[in-house]
C-alpha cells in the first residue's frame, strides 16, 4: 500500500456558506453520470516568481475571477490531471496511484514552460479534497470520485512569454460510468484527415490543446454513428496512436498483447502502464510497438486478431467492438467484450475498489 508524504505547505480551510442538505445530495448521487456534478469544495494554490507556491486553500467551489488579458485565455498555458477515489468494502476511501498523476502533472508542466509542484503538495490537495467532499462519494455500481487537479497561467499581460503567475486548482466531480450507449462494445471512427499530435509537439503532455484538436474528427465520429474517433500518426498517417482520450491495446489469437510504444506523441496512460504491468504478472507477452491501420483490418479480418480494448482513468476498460473508416469498416472478434479483456479489467477494478490484493503498492488510502 502506498505512503502519504509530509507536504511543504500549510493548508488553511474555509467553510461552506451554506451546504447541501443530505437529502438534497442523494437525489444528484442517484444519478451522476459523468462530469456535470461537482461536489461543494475545491482547492486553490497560488504561484507567482519570486515567492514560490503559496496561499494553499480548501475552500467552496466558486467561480474563478479572470482578467481579460489572463495569460492562458491567450496562449493556453494549461494542465490538467484525472484520477479518482473509491470507496473500500471497509468503509474508507482511496486514490489509485497518485503519485504517478503527480509526476506526470510535472511532465505537462515543463513542457508547457509552467512551474512544477512538489509531489507531495499534489497529492495533499487532493487528499484535503477528498476528505472535505468525501460524502459525495456515490453508491451507484461503478461508482467513484472523479478528481479534476489543474493548473493555468493566471497572470494578466499580453506577449508571448512564460507567465510569471499560475493558479492550481483541484475540483472534484461524483462519477457514474463514462460511456452512456449501455452497449457492450465501443464502435470507432478513424481519422484521415485529422492527426491529434505531431513529433515534437505536446502528445505526450496533459493540456487542454490536444483535447481541443481531438473535438472536429470526435463530432464527425459521432455525427457517423460512432463512439469515439481513434487517431493516426502524423508523419506517415498509418500508425495507430490512441483515441480522444484513450489508449489502445491489442489482443492477438497466440495470447500476445501490443499496445502503441510512446513515442512523445502519445499520453503516457497511468492505466495503460497498469494494466502492462498486470498483464505481465499473468505471464503474458506484453509488446509495445507500432501497429498500421492496415495491419488492424487485415488482422481483424483473418481472425489473428482477437480483442481490442481502450483505456483511460475515466472509463478504465472499454472493449473495441467495431472499427470503421471511408474504406469501409469491420468486427474485432464477435463484436462484444473479450475474454482477456474482461479478466484485466476486473483485476484493475478489483485493486482500485479494495476487493483484492495491491501487490505493487498502487493504493493510498485515506481513511
Amino acid at each position: 500500500m502506498a505512503t502519504l508524504a509530509e507536504p511543504a505547505l500549510q493548508f488553511t480551510t474555509l467553510p461552506l456558506a451554506a451546504p447541501i442538505s443530505a437529502e438534497d445530495r442523494a437525489v444528484v448521487l442517484a444519478n451522476p453520470g459523468f462530469g456535470t456534478l461537482f461536489s461543494e469544495h475545491m482547492v486553490t494554490i497560488e504561484w507567482s516568481e519570486g515567492k514560490g507556491w503559496h496561499d494553499a486553500v480548501v475552500g467552496p467551489r466558486q467561480p474563478i475571477a479572470l482578467d481579460p488579458a489572463c495569460a492562458v485565455l491567450h496562449y493556453a498555458q494549461e494542465i490538467f490531471e484525472g484520477l479518482k477515489a473509491y470507496r473500500h468494502p471497509d468503509g474508507s476511501v482511496a486514490l489509485f496511484r497518485p503519485y504517478e498523476n503527480a509526476r506526470r502533472f510535472n511532465r505537462s508542466a515543463e513542457r508547457l514552460a509552467m512551474p512544477a509542484l512538489p509531489e507531495e503538495v499534489f497529492v495533499e490537495s487532493v487528499r484535503r479534497l477528498v476528505e472535505a467532499d468525501r460524502e459525495w462519494l456515490p453508491d451507484v455500481e461503478g461508482g467513484s470520485l472523479y478528481l479534476r487537479p489543474f493548473m493555468f497561467a493566471s497572470e494578466a499581460f499580453l506577449g508571448v512569454r512564460p507567465a510569471k503567475e499560475y493558479k492550481y486548482i483541484v475540483i472534484a466531480s461524483p462519477a457514474g460510468n463514462y460511456f452512456k450507449s449501455g452497449a457492450p462494445a465501443v464502435s470507432i471512427w478513424v481519422s484521415e484527415d485529422y492527426t491529434r499530435a505531431a513529433p515534437g509537439g505536446t502528445g505526450a503532455a496533459k493540456c487542454g490543446g490536444n483535447y481541443a484538436a481531438s473535438l472536429v474528427p470526435q463530432a464527425e465520429a459521432i455525427a457517423k454513428g460512432h463512439d469515439q474517433v481513434v487517431f493516426l500518426d502524423a508523419v506517415e498517417n498509418k500508425w495507430i496512436e490512441e483515441l480522444g482520450g484513450m489508449n489502445l491495446y491489442f489482443v492477438f489469437d497466440d495470447g500476445t498483447l501490443l499496445t502503441p510504444r510512446l513515442s512523445g506523441t502519445i499520453l503516457p496512460g497511468i492505466t495503460r502502464d497498469s494494466l502492462l504491468t498486470l498483464a505481465r504478472d499473468e505471464g503474458l507477452n506484453v509488446q509495445e510497438g507500432r501497429y498500421s491501420i492496415d495491419q488492424w483490418r487485415d488482422d481483424a479480418q483473418s481472425g489473428k486478431l482477437v480483442e481490442v480494448f481502450a483505456c483511460g482513468t475515466a472509463a478504465v476498460v472499454t472493449p473495441v467492438g467495431k472499427v470503421a473508416s471511408r474504406s469501409g469498416e469491420f468486427t474485432i472478434g464477435s463484436g462484444g467484450p473479450g475474454q482477456l479483456t474482461q479478466k484485466l479489467k476486473n483485476r484493475l477494478v478489483a485493486i482500485q475498489r479494495g476487493e483484492a490484493p495491491d501487490p505493487h503498492e498502487w493504493v493510498l488510502k485515506l481513511g
